[in-house]
């Protein structure tokens, strides 16, 4: 049966214009096929636009028909297994180079990434938000770019510290100025302190106190320092005194050298060698009642005033008119007694 419908077919195809009609309408129906897989696509590499021709049905076929090789860090879009049709547009990015400085090492990196974030991100490069990233993460990629992504590392650290005490000097005014006397010693304090240090690359970009807190107060010392000035007895021994003065000094004594006047604080005169003397002074500069010593004359007390003692003067009193002429008239010191 199939053999006779086989010599059928033949003998019917078999006349010339018979044959001639059917070639031409394989010609027509093969040229169809053809044009229909035609294609007009635009391939944009690094941004610039190429028309080109295919016939093939995927990225990959297109970019083969018109000899467009891939690198192995370029990036395509859409992927070379995509379906393609008339006009579709393939973007095309080369990869380029870059330098990349990291943990004291360079890096040359082929990237087709955007942006240095991206590219570091591609590349397994990890990095911490405190870490540095030269130039800025946004940066866009572009060929022989350099980066170094610098490693920031903050640390804490606490500490003590003496805090030391002050000296605190107390004028005493029953202590000769030789005299120091300490009455309360003094005691350091402590405080911790908080720094905070900055490393880049492991090496130490800044320092700062960040904290200060005091633990323990410190002991102030306190020094009692003596006032007194002291006098050196040529006789031997000390007489402290509080102040001294240079004064002109005259003479004085009772009519008569009976020693029993009075003086005007009421005491009577008295001269004693060995003990405290009468003396007339200007109140006004030495009151009544201060106990002094004078120099060349010994102990004496202001008792006694007079009409011609004025200002930086006293009157010394002798029971003999001859010690009042061998005294005259002498500038000496005083010293006012404590």
């Amino acid at each position: 049966m199939l053999e006779k419908l086989k010599k059928n077919v033949f003998n019917y195809f078999s006349n010339g214009p018979k044959a001639a009609f059917l070639l031409t309408l394989v010609v027509i129906a093969l040229l169809t096929t053809i044009y229909s897989m035609r294609k007009t696509l635009v391939v944009v590499i690094d941004g610039k636009e190429n028309n080109v021709i295919t016939y093939k049905r995927t990225v990959q076929g297109a970019l083969s028909d018109n000899s467009i090789v891939l690198g192995e860090k370029d990036k395509i879009e859409p992927s070379l297994d995509s379906q393609i049709g008339k006009n579709d547009v393939i973007n095309i990015k080369r990869a380029v180079n870059v330098a990349v400085a990291v943990d004291d090492k360079v890096l040359n990196v082929l990237t087709a990434e955007d942006s240095v974030e991206s590219m570091l991100e591609a590349e397994g490069i990890t990095f911490e938000e405190d870490d540095k990233i030269l130039p800025s993460r946004e940066t866009a990629i572009n060929d022989g770019l350099q980066v170094n992504v610098v490693r920031v590392e903050t640390k804490t650290f606490t500490e003590t510290e003496d805090i030391d005490f002050t000296t605190v000097v107390k004028k005493d005014d029953n202590l000769t100025q030789s005299t120091k006397k300490v009455v309360q010693e003094g005691q350091k304090g402590q405080k911790t302190i908080t720094t905070k240090v900055v490393y880049e690359d492991g090496k130490e970009v800044s320092k700062k106190v960040v904290s200060e807190v005091v633990d323990r107060e410190p002991v102030q010392k306190v020094v009692l320092q003596g006032t007194l000035g002291v006098l050196n007895l040529s006789r031997g021994g000390e007489v402290p005194y509080s102040k001294s003065l240079k004064v002109r000094a005259t003479a004085y004594s009772n009519n008569g050298g009976d020693g029993n006047g009075y003086t005007a604080s009421g005491r009577k005169t008295l001269r004693d060698p060995s003990g405290y003397s009468t003396i007339a002074v200007d109140p006004r500069i030495i009151p009544l009642g201060t106990r002094l010593y004078v120099e060349g004359y010994g102990y004496a007390i202001a008792a006694d005033t007079g009409g011609a003692i004025k200002g930086n003067t006293i009157d010394v009193f002798f029971n003999s008119s001859s010690e009042v002429y061998n005294w005259g008239v002498k500038y000496v010191n005083i010293y006012v007694l404590k």
